[in-house]
C-alpha cells in the first residue's frame, strides 16, 4: 500500500448515537468495517446538538433529548478505496446521511513518526 498523500476522498456518515446494527452501535460497526477493509483511517465525532430528516432537534441541553445525539463517522482514503467501501455503507445505514467530498491530505503520520504504508528506508 502506498502512503496517503495528495488528493483523497472523505466520506462522512451522520447517524444517531443510539442507532445500531445487529445489537452493536452503528458508528462502531462502520469503524470496524472500515478497518477490516484496510482504509487509511476512521474517526467518530459526537455532536452536542443537531437534527436530520426527522426535524427533531437532539441536544445535550434538554434532558429528554440527550439520549440520541448526532454522531459523525469520518473516513478518508483514496477515491478508489472509499468508493469500493460504499456498498458496506448501503447495507449499514438505513437512516442517516452519507456525504462524499474531495480533500487533500497534507500529512498522514502514525505514532513514532512513521508514514502509514511506507516501507522503512535503509
Amino acid at each position: 500500500m502506498t502512503r496517503l498523500h495528495g488528493t483523497a476522498l472523505r466520506v462522512t456518515v451522520f447517524v444517531g448515537e443510539n442507532d445500531t446494527y445487529r445489537h452493536r452501535p452503528l458508528f462502531s460497526e462502520i469503524v470496524h468495517r472500515a478497518h477490516r477493509a484496510g482504509l487509511a483511517g476512521a474517526s467518530v465525532f459526537r455532536g452536542i446538538e443537531g437534527f436530520g430528516a426527522s426535524s427533531l432537534v437532539h441536544t445535550t441541553r434538554l434532558l429528554s433529548m440527550s439520549e440520541d445525539l448526532p454522531v459523525a463517522v469520518v473516513v478518508v482514503d483514496s477515491e478508489e478505496r472509499v468508493r469500493a467501501f460504499l456498498p458496506e455503507l448501503d447495507e449499514l445505514v438505513t437512516e442517516g446521511l452519507v456525504i462524499l467530498d474531495e480533500c487533500e491530505v497534507i500529512r498522514y503520520v502514525g505514532r513514532g513518526g512513521e508514514q502509514r504504508g511506507e516501507e522503512e528506508k535503509a
